[in-house]
This record gives structure tokens, sequence and C-alpha cells, in this order.
């Protein structure tokens, strides 16, 4: 079925730590692939052997184990290793790529959270990229608090909070609110997701999304 089409379609997957996106892509991917599309579900930072390092340097370390500047740089490596070793050769094979977050991710944490100018974010996001956009974002929204009581619910099942995770309450409202601005600016790319139903909920809202985005090529709505 993927053969059908000559280029495959990258789908990005964002919001606040806790909005439950890692488990939307899982779901979607699991469709997708019984349904006879050949997909790539990656992530980022981690999506190659170099990204699992970077990885856990950016978000194993405790608070202020990485500094600001550093921690932007890091991410662009990432991404622009990840893009060519993973998601631009898969796209030219008519691969849906499904990645659990990517530049518009750098744009929010480390631009607006971060206070880097986004100028500079911009242009590190484009060479990192090589210009790639994504087909289409699902913004899974959520309120910061239960995205933390989220995220806290899995340390006391033994998946320990990450760096940005323990970021103080005003950080995790700041990214909220940055990317909900970056939806609005991005109407055409980006589809906002409400995400405080239960994985069913959720995943429904999605894969219609997702129908109404490909005109049902991809899944019926």
């Amino acid at each position: 079925m993927s053969g059908e089409m000559n280029r495959g379609k990258l789908i990005t997957f964002e919001g606040i730590d806790g909005c439950g996106k890692t488990t939307q892509l899982r779901l979607l991917a699991e469709e997708l692939t019984a349904q006879g599309f050949s997909v790539v579900a990656t992530r980022e930072p981690g999506g190659t052997e170099l990204g699992l390092k970077i990885r856990s340097a950016l978000l194993d370390g405790g608070k202020g184990s990485v500094e600001p500047l550093a921690e932007l740089l890091l991410y662009a490596a990432d991404r622009a290793h990840h893009v060519r070793r993973v998601v631009e050769p898969a796209l030219a094979t008519g691969q849906i790529v499904l990645s659990d977050r990517f530049y518009d991710a750098t744009t929010v944490y480390q631009g607006y959270a971060r206070g880097f100018e986004l100028s500079l974010v911009n242009q590190l996001n484009e060479l990192a990229t090589g210009g790639l956009k994504p087909d289409l974002t699902l913004l899974f929204d959520l309120d910061v608090e239960t995205g933390l009581s989220r995220t806290h619910k899995r340390g006391a099942e033994s998946v320990q909070p990450d760096r940005l995770d323990r970021e103080p309450l005003a950080f995790h409202q700041q990214v909220r609110a940055a990317y909900l601005d970056l939806a609005r600016q991005n109407p055409q790319r980006f589809r906002i997701i409400p995400a405080a139903g239960t994985i069913e909920t959720t995943y429904a809202l999605t894969r219609r999304e997702i129908a109404q985005a490909f005109s049902n090529a991809l899944l019926n709505a």
C-alpha cells in the first residue's frame, strides 16, 4: 500500500511532558502497520545510536547539569543526524515517519522557555533539518498540572522523570503556552488534540485528524 505514495509522509507528535503523545504514536503506528503501510516510529532525541547517547546526556542528568547553550546545540546535532540517517531515507522510499518530537520542541523549550532568540533557534532548526518540514504536526494539549501528575506517576512506576520533567511549574506553563502559540501561527500544519481524556478517547480524536488531514488516504474517519 505504501508503494502508492511517491514520497512518504512525516507526522510529528508534540506536547508538554505527560501529554500522552508517545502512547498515541505507538497506537497509530500499530494501526497503520496493520493496514499495510510501511511505518518508521522514531523520536528526538534518541532516534539513532548517536541520538541515544545525546538523549542520555541531555535528559538523564540532574537539574542544571547541561548548560543551556550546550543543550540547544546538542538537540540540533541530534536532529541533523536523525534527519539524514533515519527520516529522509525513509521518506525517500515512501514510508510514513512518525516522530515523537521534532524541531517545534526546540523552538518551544529552548526558544520560548529557555529564552534563546527565536531567530537563532530557527536558523539552527533550518540547518539541522535541511529545510524539511512535517506534513502534519499533532499537538496533544493538556493542562500542566495533569501532565506533571502523570510524569510523577510514571516515576512511581520506576520510570524516572527526566531532567526537563523536573523543571518548575512556570517553565512547563510557558512551554504549553508556546506550543499553542505555534499552533495558532501554523494552522495548516498543526492539529490541536485535547489530551485530558482516556487513551481511547484521545486516540479517536487522533485518527480523525489523521484521516481528515490526508483525505482518508491513511485512515478512514
